[in-house]
């Protein structure tokens, strides 16, 4: 069964920082893409930061030069780092796996973290 748990949420002052892990399990971690995606409230959710299995990243670009999304394949766990986060970057943020194999798509989701950035 695959699992993905975020942790790291919370509140903290816009301008300060935070950082959320993703930790998964029951998948082989090393083979998927994995992205950080958010949905602020009356809004769609929209994709944050993506890392492939080899470690490329990327960016919207609303958090460019703010956040850094990395990974540690030994401990299948996925980080976002937010720094000097405005009030607008409040909303649950959902981690994702993805990968294709054998031509079928792969997609898991986790239940989400709370950030609240107060202004």
């Amino acid at each position: 069964q695959v699992r993905l748990v975020e942790s790291g949420g919370g509140l903290v002052q816009a301008g300060g920082s935070l950082r959320l892990s993703c930790a998964a399990s029951g998948l082989t971690f090393s083979s998927y893409a994995m992205g950080w995606y958010r949905q602020a409230p009356g809004k769609e959710r929209e994709l944050v930061a993506i890392i492939s299995s080899g470690g490329s990243t990327n960016y919207a670009d609303s958090v460019k030069a703010r956040f850094t999304i990395s990974r540690d394949n030994a401990k299948n766990t996925v980080y976002l780092q937010m720094n000097s986060p405005k009030p607008e970057d409040t909303a649950v943020y959902y981690c994702n796996g993805n990968r294709v194999l054998l031509s079928r798509t792969l997609d898991y989701w986790g239940k989400g973290t709370l950030v609240t950035i107060s202004s």
